[in-house]
């Protein structure tokens, strides 16, 4: 096999890995999307079998900006999740240090005693 064969190869490789890659985001998008019925979403995945880069083609002229914005939604929705959770999770942590350096300046004034610390603390880390 000579350089020009290896190429070509390489080429109609890369082609079909990103056909593959628009196939399945159209696929994605199409049960993603609530506009659609199922009847319509079974007919766009009827003619993606059948007719697949036609269908594609057809698919991301006709659809495409929606496409688009409906995947934006997507990763703004996942990201507000992903935030809401990081702040849930870095209060009850950061709440847990509070409860124990409140405790802490309780001992050290003498308003508890060292075992009430320890229960405190306990409770706070089990928090």
């Amino acid at each position: 096999m000579d350089l020009w064969s290896w190429l070509a190869w390489f080429f109609w490789i890369y082609v079909f890995i990103a056909y593959l890659m628009v196939l399945f985001s159209i696929i994605g998008d199409i049960f993603r999307d609530s506009e659609l019925n199922g009847w319509l979403k079974a007919v766009w995945i009827i003619f993606l079998i059948f007719v697949p880069i036609l269908t594609a083609l057809v698919y991301l002229i006709a659809r495409g900006r929606g496409m688009s914005q409906r995947s934006a939604a997507s990763a703004r929705a996942m990201r507000e999740a992903q935030d809401d959770y990081i702040r849930q999770t870095a209060g009850t942590t950061t709440s847990g240090v509070d409860d124990i350096a409140k405790a802490k300046s309780l001992l050290d004034t003498g308003a508890i005693t060292p075992a009430e610390f320890e229960s405190l603390k306990a409770k706070a880390l089990a928090a």
